[in-house]
């Protein structure tokens, strides 16, 4: 007897449309485009056909995924290729393909978040320094309530390695270490208040975060940062995931550019203060208004309701970067051939 994941994809009576491919493959592009990604890190869709796969492409460089053959089906239940005997015709099979080492961090997030739809793992440098310095991640701009309404949480996978990982090298290799993760989407939780030395024990002992919570059907944090390791970003939709990413990333760059402005200007004011007291006798009063200062961040409520206003302009600049790839000359995505024959025939 077939499995029942091979029974509802042989029968399915709506088979998933070519847009969904076509739209996947070219958030692949768009990452690449925009420098979210290189040669390293990786995009998946829950299929709308049914919620227990996802789709991910095989091994590749992001900017070279161009077909419906390079986009793999998924479990998400282990993260295990979807198997050729329980495809429907015309899936291309995964047998003699590289999948991605990573590729629980995708089926742990969907697993844990059933409104979760789309998964964008990156390893972008400006956002790496936050993941290894004492310096948080939070909004500075409109634009960037999209990552959290506050600060963004860092996951440090050395506090989850057990006795059976062969290796330490910070890549989420396993089902595991992928729940690890998608817990650190919900940080509030009691098990991230007590100390790390506890809050690893009981994970390991009881598999905390190996299931979804009773209730949260999606993250209250869309971007957990990855200590020495990059980020990950979780959407409703392949767009809305592309979004986060981008902009997770221009948050990044704005606030390092201002917390050296800031601290260029602090340190001329704490210069000018030294040379008074050697002058003047300076005893802290500043006559001409100038103080230290530091980066103003939006507030809880500013990065909420910023979101909530740019939430459904998501396809705004989604629209330019599709245009922006298809244009380049470098990308390759089959359909957008197909639909360039389309209109030629017509």
């Amino acid at each position: 007897m077939p499995d029942d994941l091979s029974t509802r994809l042989k029968t399915a009576t709506t088979p998933i449309p070519p847009t969904f491919f076509s739209t996947l493959i070219t958030a692949n592009h768009i990452l690449h485009s925009q420098s979210i990604v290189d040669g390293y890190g990786h995009i998946s869709s829950r299929s709308p056909q049914d919620p227990t796969i996802f789709y991910l492409s095989a091994s590749l460089a992001p900017a070279l995924v161009s077909t419906r053959a390079d986009i793999l089906a998924y479990r998400v239940s282990d993260g295990s290729p979807v198997p050729t005997s329980s495809l429907p015709p015309g899936h291309p099979s995964p047998d003699d393909r590289k999948h991605y080492l990573e590729r629980f961090i995708h089926s742990e997030l969907y697993k844990r978040y059933p409104d979760v739809h789309a998964v964008v793992h990156a390893h972008s440098e400006p956002v790496l320094p936050f993941s290894i310095t004492s310096v948080p991640l939070r909004p500075v701009f409109h634009m960037a309530g999209v990552m959290s309404p506050t600060q963004v949480p860092v996951f440090d996978i050395g506090a989850h390695y057990n006795s059976s990982d062969g290796k330490h090298d910070l890549l989420v290799t396993n089902s595991r270490l992928g729940a690890a993760l998608a817990a650190g989407f919900q940080p509030e939780g009691w098990v991230s208040k007590t100390g790390s030395f506890v809050r690893s024990f009981v994970e390991r002992q009881v598999g905390m975060g190996k299931g979804e919570d009773e209730g949260v059907k999606y993250p209250p944090h869309s971007v957990v940062l990855m200590r020495g390791h990059g980020f990950t970003a979780v959407g409703t939709g392949v767009e809305e995931a592309v979004y986060r990413a981008i902009y997770t990333v221009v948050n990044a760059r704005v606030q390092k550019d201002a917390v050296l402005l800031q601290g260029a200007w602090n340190t001329r004011v704490v210069g000018e203060r030294v040379s008074k007291v050697g002058k003047e006798g300076y005893a802290g009063q500043e006559k001409d208004g100038t103080k230290l200062e530091g980066v103003r961040f939006l507030s809880e409520r500013e990065g909420k309701e910023a979101w909530e206003s740019n939430r459904g302009q998501v396809m705004r600049p989604w629209g330019l970067w599709v245009e922006e790839v298809k244009r380049a000359g470098f990308y390759k995505n089959e359909y957008w051939e197909k639909e360039k024959e389309g209109k030629t025939q017509g």
